[in-house]
């Protein structure tokens, strides 16, 4: 079950559907962005012989996503450019503690909930979008999704109460809505 507040408004959608290159492009960015989150988190808590492994794991498969949506783009005839950001990440990350163990349980839970929201617009993508290839594609991307976020989660929770951590991702959730409805309305996975 996924931890976010809001639910993606269809002009959302409409906007993803309308430029899938600039989608296309964005999700490739996501990808690479995630498998660089799972290295940091592995190269700042080696000591947390539970996390190590998870963050291996979360980074080939993120790395594999990466590659695939790479050789949909060239398939596609789109270059991979850079895009300048929406701000979305930037707004959840500014809210992550300083001191241990906050500062990790926090990154976790703004890992949990960006994959949640990648979750749930890929599933309306899976729905929706009129190319099949795609529908197939962003049906396999929400599951890795889903399940990355439950793996946050639950690393998160190893590292104090449940119940703590509960709270602390319902405050974070929070601040997630308002990540997104301050970024700019792009055909952005985040935006």
């Amino acid at each position: 079950m996924l931890c976010l507040k809001s639910k993606t408004e269809s002009e959302w959608l409409q906007r993803a559907v309308s430029d899938t290159p600039a989608l296309l492009i964005d999700h490739a960015h996501c990808e690479r962005k995630a498998a660089t989150h799972a290295l940091a988190l592995m190269a700042e808590y080696p000591a947390h012989l539970e996390l190590v492994p998870m963050m291996v794991e979360i980074a080939h498969e993120e790395l594999d996503h990466f590659e695939a949506v790479c050789r949909l783009l060239q398939k596609r005839k789109i270059t991979l450019v850079a895009q300048a950001p929406t701000g979305y990440q930037a707004g959840l990350f500014k809210k992550v503690r300083k001191e241990e163990p906050g500062r990790l349980i926090d990154k976790l839970l703004v890992a949990a909930l960006i994959e949640a929201r990648s979750c749930e617009r890929f599933k309306l993508l899976s729905q929706h979008h009129p190319d099949q290839e795609l529908r197939t594609v962003f049906r396999e991307l929400l599951i890795s999704e889903a399940r990355h976020h439950a793996d946050f989660v639950r690393l998160a929770e190893m590292q104090a109460e449940r119940s703590v951590v509960r709270e602390r991702l319902q405050h974070l959730a929070e601040i997630e809505v308002r990540s997104i409805e301050r970024a700019k309305p792009l055909p952005r996975i985040h935006s």
